[in-house]
Parts: C-alpha cells; sequence; structure tokens
C-alpha cells in the first residue's frame, strides 16, 4: 500500500470516527425528548419546568464554547474532542440515577458542556483533512449525524423508556460513548490548514478575533442559523409531545414515527442539500446560501400544515417535506463558516458561532414554546417556529451580496 493510498484511507476512517462521535452527541442530546411526558409524570413538573431542563443544556453548551474555542486553536483538538465525548457520555448515563428535578438539570448541563468541547473543534478537523472543493458534500455527510443521531435517540428513548423506564433509556444510551473514548484520543492530529497548502499552527492573538465580529458573511450566516436553531431546537423538544397530545399517539408509537420520518427526510435533505450547494458553489461563491435560503422558503408553509393538519397521515407528510428541505442548510451553511474564516481561528469561529445560535436559537425557545403552550396549547405555541424559519431564509438571501468578498479575504 502506498503511502497517498493510505492517506486516503486514513480520512475516510476519520471522518467515520468524527461522525460516530456526532452521531452519538445527538442521541444523547434528543433522547430526553423522547421521554418528555414521562418524565413530566413521575416528577410532576409544568411544560415551562420541562423546557427549562433542555434550555440547561443549551444555556451550558454556548456559555463553554468559547472556552473550548479558544483551548482548540491551541491545543491538540482530537484530544478535547475526546475529553468532550467521554464528559458528555458520562452525564447522560449520570441523568439515569436522578430522582428529581435538580439532579437530572445538573446532569443536563453537564452533557452541555462535554458537547461543546467536541463541536467547537471537530469541524475544523474534518477540514483540515479534505479539499475545499469536497467541504460542502464532506462537512454533510458528518452533519448526517443530526437527523440519525436525532432519530435514534427519539427511537430508543421512546422504546426504552415505553418498556424499561425513562432512567433505563439515560443510561443505556451513555455507554457506547464512553467505548468510543480512546480511539477517538488516539486519532492523528491534521495541521491546521493542511488541505489548503497552509500550516500555520502558531498561537495567534486574542486581538484578531474581534475580526470575527466584523465579518458580515460570518455574522449574518451566523444569525440565519440562530433562526433555524431557535425553529428546530423548539420542534426537537416538542413535536413528540405535540403528536402524542393532539394525535393521541403513545409514547412508542410517537417517537418511532417521529424518528423514522426525521431519519429519511435528515439523511436525504442533507445530502441534497450538501451535493447541490457543491454544484452551485461552482458557478457562483454564493451557491450554498442560496441552496439554504429557497430549502427555508420552502420549509416554512410545510410546517404550518404539519401543525394544523388534521389528520396523522397528513401531519408526517407535512413534516417529512418540511424537515427535508430544512436540511438542505446543515452543509451549506456550516461549511460557508469554514469558507470565510482562516484555519487557525476556526475553533473559536464555531465556537462564537456556538454561543450565538445557541443563546438567539434553542437555549431560549424551548421555555418561551413552553411558556406559550401553558397558556395557549401546545399547537399554538409551535406556530412560532415557521415564522423563524422565513427569518432564517431571508437572512441567506441577504448574507449572499458579503459573501464573495469575505471569502476573498480569507484567501489573500
Amino acid at each position: 500500500m502506498t503511502a497517498y493510498t493510505f492517506l486516503c484511507r486514513y480520512r475516510y476512517y476519520a471522518l467515520a470516527l468524527l461522525f460516530s462521535a456526532n452521531l452519538l452527541n445527538y442521541v444523547d442530546r434528543q433522547v430526553i425528548y423522547a421521554v418528555f411526558p414521562l418524565i413530566k409524570t413521575d416528577l410532576n413538573l409544568s411544560d415551562a419546568a420541562l423546557g427549562s431542563i433542555g434550555s440547561a443544556f443549551m444555556i451550558f453548551y454556548m456559555i463553554s464554547a468559547p472556552l473550548f474555542g479558544w483551548l482548540g486553536d491551541r491545543m491538540m483538538r482530537v484530544r478535547m474532542a475526546s475529553y468532550g465525548l467521554l464528559a458528555w457520555s458520562i452525564a447522560t448515563a449520570w441523568a439515569g440515577l436522578a430522582n428529581n428535578y435538580t439532579t437530572l438539570l445538573t446532569a443536563r448541563s453537564m452533557v452541555g458542556i462535554g458537547e461543546a468541547s467536541f463541536g467547537t473543534v471537530s469541524p475544523g478537523v474534518i477540514s483540515d483533512y479534505y479539499s475545499k472543493s469536497q467541504r460542502g458534500r464532506i462537512v454533510a455527510l458528518y452533519y448526517l449525524a443530526i437527523p440519525l443521531g436525532s432519530a435514534l435517540g427519539y427511537l430508543l428513548g421512546g422504546i426504552i423508556g415505553q418498556f424499561a423506564g425513562w432512567h433505563a433509556a439515560f443510561m443505556l444510551v451513555g455507554v457506547p460513548g464512553i467505548l468510543l473514548t480512546i480511539p477517538l484520543w488516539i486519532l492523528r492530529e491534521p495541521k491546521r490548514g493542511e488541505s489548503e497548502g497552509s500550516t500555520n499552527n502558531n498561537t495567534i492573538c486574542n486581538a484578531r478575533y474581534r475580526n470575527l465580529a466584523d465579518n458580515r458573511s460570518f455574522m449574518i450566516n451566523t444569525l440565519a442559523m440562530a433562526a433555524m436553531t431557535f425553529a428546530m431546537g423548539g420542534l426537537a423538544q416538542w413535536a413528540p409531545t405535540f403528536l402524542y397530545r393532539e394525535h393521541h399517539m403513545n409514547i412508542a408509537d410517537v417517537n418511532t414515527a417521529f424518528g423514522a420520518v426525521t431519519v429519511a427526510a435528515g439523511i436525504l435533505g442533507t445530502l441534497a442539500g450538501g451535493w447541490l450547494g457543491d454544484f452551485f458553489q461552482k458557478s457562483s461563491e454564493s451557491g450554498y446560501l442560496a441552496v439554504s435560503a429557497f430549502g427555508f422558503l420552502i420549509g416554512a408553509p410545510m410546517l404550518v400544515l404539519s401543525l394544523t393538519a388534521s389528520t396523522v397521515l397528513t401531519c408526517f407528510i407535512a413534516i417529512f417535506i418540511a424537515e427535508f428541505f430544512l436540511f438542505f442548510s446543515t452543509g451549506p451553511l456550516n461549511t460557508v463558516i469554514l469558507n470565510v474564516t482562516k484555519p487557525e481561528m476556526r475553533a473559536m469561529a464555531f465556537a462564537l458561532n456556538i454561543f450565538i445560535i445557541h443563546a438567539l436559537g434553542d437555549a431560549v425557545s424551548p421555555v418561551i414554546i413552553g411558556w406559550l403552550s401553558d397558556l395557549a396549547g401546545i399547537k399554538n405555541a409551535l406556530m412560532i417556529t415557521p415564522c423563524a424559519i422565513l427569518v432564517a431564509s431571508i437572512l441567506s438571501f441577504f448574507c449572499m451580496r458579503y459573501i464573495a468578498q469575505d471569502i476573498r479575504r480569507v484567501n489573500c
């Protein structure tokens, strides 16, 4: 085997390993939402209190991200990713031992800290293994973990929760991440900018981070992602509960059906968005943004239909179509971040992105939707989500004005 063949195979191994860790990231993140009704009954919680558990995870996720972003631009990124994987897996299993609201809230907060360590550095590692021309498709493949992991979280949480209780659901899904820690810890660390012919590994000045705030494409793209995250985070937490209450499905059936629809729409939408993004990016530097903007524009009215449908079948068809077009943006918008930031600053770029999209997105949307649900019912509360998707579409179109200039600035 030649050295070139080995390196080609190794980068696919690296992608598979990081994908697997990201898959567990979303399994452990979403499993709690599958068992919301069981936790509500067992611990006698209001909808607002349930929403606060989800928000606690996001709050700790976003406030710890800047620290890990700063460290990620200075330390071995694969080691940081492995430490984060171990931490959130142990915290997930710990949640299975909770017998009160405070313990569960604390455990989920610790999950947020562990996932922030992984989330800030892993996209940069992926980008350093693959060339820029492949970036949209490779990033899309990596982010297939979102629909797959989310669906598995709903599926495993629903089935285990239905037959063994919500405590068992947390403990069982936490184990695989602990086992995956060592392979991730020994993964080869690629040089920063390796795929772009730049290998500047020098420590950078803190003042340069201010350039991210002046990067119009980065900031507008991040705000579009925040609007999307507000909607998707709220739906992730409350859609199973909506189906349980409005269409009178049991916990196992709700999460199995919702998980199946999410994984099918997510896989197809994420792959289609990554492929279309790379295709249109060849002829226009705003190709990734165009794909995302039109996806949002189509997805918003389909969300409205899913919430107002009178039958379960119509509801799930509309959910599938909406999720298909919303997942278009997964690869393209994350690839925009890579394309408009320098390799030596990408950990902090993703850290700032994480902070903003969750501070304005799913750190607040679960509580807002829970509060609105207590006042006006779950169906009316969820109507806020298609409005947020329309905002994401407008911002994506607006970002197209600046993207070419900001890409050229990075390449100078």
